[in-house]
C-alpha cells in the first residue's frame, strides 16, 4: 500500500483546521535564474491521481497537474526571488523569503501551514516535514506549481539567450551547461556566489576577459 498523501491533512482536519496551505520551492540548485515558491490550499479530501513530488513526474504530467491545480485549488500563491537577491542573502534565506511571499499572495488566509522541511515564522502554526513533497498532497501540489512556474521562466529566458539552451537544462549545472558558460560567459541572471559561476568570473578576470 502506498503513502497516504492526505495523512497530515486528515489529522489537522480532525483537529479543526480547514484551510491548510502546502508550501514548497523550486530552483535551489540552478546556477541561473530565480528561486520560485508556491503555496497551495486544496479543498478538503481533494484527490488527483498520480500527484506526487514534482521531481518524480514527467514534464508532461507536471503541466497537466499544473492546469488541474489552477482549476481546482481554493487558492494558489507564488513567490519569486531573483538571482541578485539570492547572491545578497544566500539561497536558504531566499527560499524562505520566496515561501513567505507565496503565502502572502494567497487570496485566502490559511489556518495551518505545511512546508517541505522549511521553518517559517508565521501567525498560524507551521509544520516543516522532511521530504514533505512526497508525504503531503498540499506540499506536492505546491512543488508542481513552483517547478512548472520556474521552468516556464527559464524557457522564456532561453528565448532571449538561445545559445545557452536554458529550455533544456533549466539552469542546472549539467555538463553541457557548464560548457556553454565557458564558451559564452556569464549573464546578468547568473548567481555570482555559486562556485562554478564564481570560478569562471575569477578566471575571466585573471585573463582580462569580460564575463
Amino acid at each position: 500500500m502506498g503513502v497516504d498523501l492526505l495523512k497530515y491533512e486528515k489529522k489537522l482536519n480532525k483537529e479543526g483546521y480547514k484551510l491548510i496551505a502546502g508550501v514548497d520551492e523550486a530552483g535551489r540548485g540552478p546556477l541561473v535564474g530565480p528561486v520560485v515558491a508556491a503555496a497551495v490550499i486544496l479543498p478538503q479530501g481533494y484527490k488527483l491521481e498520480g500527484l506526487n513530488d514534482s521531481k518524480q513526474l514527467t514534464p508532461k504530467k507536471r503541466d497537466l497537474f499544473f492546469e488541474c491545480l489552477n482549476r481546482d485549488a481554493l487558492s494558489i500563491g507564488v513567490g519569486i526571488v531573483s538571482a541578485k537577491e539570492i547572491d545578497e542573502i544566500n539561497i536558504l534565506e531566499a527560499s524562505r523569503k520566496a515561501m513567505n511571499i507565496a503565502l502572502d499572495n494567497l487570496s485566502i488566509a490559511p489556518d495551518y501551514i505545511l512546508t517541505d522541511a522549511m521553518k517559517l515564522e508565521r501567525e498560524v502554526p507551521v509544520l516543516p516535514i522532511i521530504h514533505g513533497d512526497a508525504l503531503s498532497l498540499n506540499i506536492a501540489a505546491a512543488s508542481v506549481i513552483a517547478k512548472v512556474t520556474r521552468d516556464r521562466i527559464m524557457v522564456e529566458y532561453g528565448k532571449l539567450h538561445p545559445e545557452y539552451e536554458f529550455a533544456t537544462h533549466k539552469g542546472y549545472p549539467t555538463k553541457k551547461h557548464l560548457e556553454l558558460m565557458q564558451k559564452y560567459g556569464i549573464l546578468e541572471e547568473y548567481r555570482k556566489t555559486y562556485k562554478p559561476v564564481r570560478d569562471l568570473i575569477e578566471k575571466s578576470s585573471k585573463n582580462g576577459i569580460r564575463s
